[in-house]
């Protein structure tokens, strides 16, 4: 007598279907599926109410089961038992379901002074466990920033401003994106322009501003010169 479990693997993603089945003998007289400790089959007869469960062949050799759209709670140990000279055997599978990552929770986007810190967070779900990343992509970004559920920047910059991308990825299906903009507030300043045309000479407008390349600097405005009368009296 020989009773063996074939499968298509033990390992599924979450919507796929699994099939499983026994190779039995003809002295097999009773033939039962379980899950844990819950009889799926017994014979032809179904005992579960699931409708993703189907009995695929009960013949002389094979006994086999299909189950339609697997998910998380259909993990766990599958138990074909069979009776044969009044002698109980049982073959076990053991069913893994892997679930594709998703982003739950992500902060918002935030708007924080310069200088002070922020915490940014990404939790995400799958099976296995997705690894979870943060990356700055704004121009002047240098990449991957944390491998964390969690970033945090102290003393945040100006230059550390723009888009951070958090990503969740598992190798079941392709990662999934999700993108939190930080603003980062800083006072005013004036920083000194370049000029683009031909070295000019510096020019006074009638505020009192000369101008030149590259900088404006305030002097104050000379006093007109005297007039004739002024300069020879009584002439």
């Amino acid at each position: 007598n020989r009773l063996a479990v074939v499968r298509e693997g033990n390992e599924y993603r979450q919507r796929d279907m699994m099939r499983t089945w026994c190779t039995i003998d003809n002295r097999v007289t009773r033939v039962a599926w379980l899950n844990r400790s819950t009889i799926l089959y017994a014979g032809n007869d179904k005992w579960c109410l699931d409708p993703r469960v189907v009995l695929l062949s009960n013949t002389q050799t094979q006994y086999s089961i299909e189950i339609q759209n697997v998910d998380v709670y259909d993990e766990g140990p599958y138990t074909c038992s069979v009776q044969t000279d009044n002698h109980p055997k049982t073959s076990r599978v053991h069913l893994i379901v892997q679930v594709s990552p998703k982003i739950v929770e992500i902060s918002s986007d935030i708007s924080i002074n310069e200088g002070n810190n922020i915490s940014l967070t990404c939790i995400a779900t799958g099976r296995p466990e997705p690894t979870v990343t943060w990356r700055h992509i704004s121009p002047k970004a240098v990449g991957f920033v944390s491998e964390d559920e969690y970033l945090e920047i102290q003393g945040i910059t100006r230059e550390q401003s723009g888009d951070y991308e958090c990503s969740a990825s598992n190798d079941v299906a392709a990662p999934v994106v999700r993108r939190v903009k930080v603003t980062v507030n800083y006072p005013p300043y004036i920083s000194e322009a370049k000029g683009t045309g031909p070295q000019q000479s510096p020019q006074q407008n009638s505020s009192g501003t000369r101008m030149t390349k590259g900088k404006a600097s305030f002097f104050p405005i000379p006093p007109p010169p005297p007039s004739p009368e002024e300069t020879f009296p009584g002439s």
